[in-house]
């Protein structure tokens, strides 16, 4: 302790790195496309890109949004690339919901989303055509 009027100076320094990850050629990004047209008590999304982690938010936001007096959906998955658990889980979700309202049905699943809902037993839930 000094007592003669002097005082030390201290430096902090804080150091903060944000890493934006920007997808390189060839590589996917996590993008999810959603077209949503709603007409008299149907609504139809189409879907296009990635439903994953970072997307499914999105979409769950947009279809809670969207469903109040819907009691037909249809979700276009043609140019749906991938779908992860949480997009599962927003499946799940949104087909308990309309499953008291109305119908909700998945229309020109490719092979590879087909796929999926196949492994995860999904095919036996959801109506899919």
């Amino acid at each position: 302790m000094n007592h003669g009027g002097s005082f030390d100076i201290v430096y902090l320094e804080i150091r903060i790195t944000i890493i934006v990850r920007i997808p390189l050629d060839g590589e996917r990004s996590h993008m999810l496309k959603i077209d949503k047209q709603v007409d008299n008590g149907k609504a139809t999304f189409t879907l296009e890109g990635r439903l994953d982690t970072v997307t499914a938010p999105d979409l769950e936001k947009e279809l809670k949004s969207s469903l109040d007096g819907i009691t037909e959906l249809i979700l276009d998955f043609e140019k749906l690339e991938y779908v992860s658990s949480a997009g599962l889980r927003v499946l799940l979700a949104t087909q308990k919901v309309q499953s008291r309202q109305g119908e909700m049905k998945l229309i020109r699943v490719n092979e590879t989303i087909m796929e999926i809902f196949e492994v995860t037993g999904f095919s036996d839930i959801l109506t899919i055509e």
